[in-house]
């Protein structure tokens, strides 16, 4: 075995340079650190739910409005307009997820849900239960996607909701800690 000792390694022609073959492990030496290689899942933000039950139209898909973001490392989320939105240079497949906290008044019952990602204003991920009894006051829905996301698209999150009469809730946070909440980030070598 030999080593090679060089500052900095370019292509003698074209853009590219091979590193080992296929089946070739490369292994970087112990305490040696990767750069440049965008090894993080970035763009990435979480945003929740916090002021107060979001009231929403009975049997009508309407957007859940997350208006407190624990971290958004790209600024691409929007807590006036409660959208991601992909920012330039951060084409990709991307990992979404959003709970929600879904509740009739007090007195009503659950018949059914629909939890939703809209991407730019189109359904095109949902996920929907029936209740086939009727005690179901409070449920939550979880709902995740992998999905193609080109500059500029925008995702939103929304959710319908039947119950016996009134109008459903989305809930908020309780004692501080999220009960809605949607999140997602940018999968590297995807």
């Amino acid at each position: 075995m030999s080593t090679l000792e060089v500052n900095t390694i370019t292509p003698q022609s074209g853009t590219t340079i091979t590193i080992g073959g296929s089946g070739d492990t490369v292994t970087l030496g112990s305490g040696a650190t990767q750069s440049g290689f965008g090894g993080t899942n970035t763009p990435a933000f979480f945003a929740y739910r916090t002021t107060s039950d979001q009231s929403i139209t009975q049997n009508t898909a309407t957007k859940i409005e997350f208006q407190t973001e624990l971290y958004d490392t790209n600024s691409a989320y929007d807590t006036s307009n409660y959208r991601f939105t992909v920012p330039a240079g951060e084409a990709g497949k991307y990992y979404l997820h959003s709970h929600a906290w879904l509740r009739g008044t007090d007195v009503s019952m659950m018949n059914y849900f629909m939890f939703l990602f809209y991407k730019n204003g189109n359904a095109f991920w949902c996920d929907h239960t029936n209740f086939t009894n009727s005690d179901i006051r409070s449920f939550g829905a979880n709902i995740s996607a992998t999905v193609d996301l080109s500059v500029g698209d925008y995702i939103e999150v929304y959710a319908r909701i039947n119950i016996n009469s009134g109008n459903p809730q989305i809930g908020q946070a309780e004692s501080g800690a999220p009960t809605t909440w949607f999140s997602g980030y940018k999968l590297i070598g995807a």
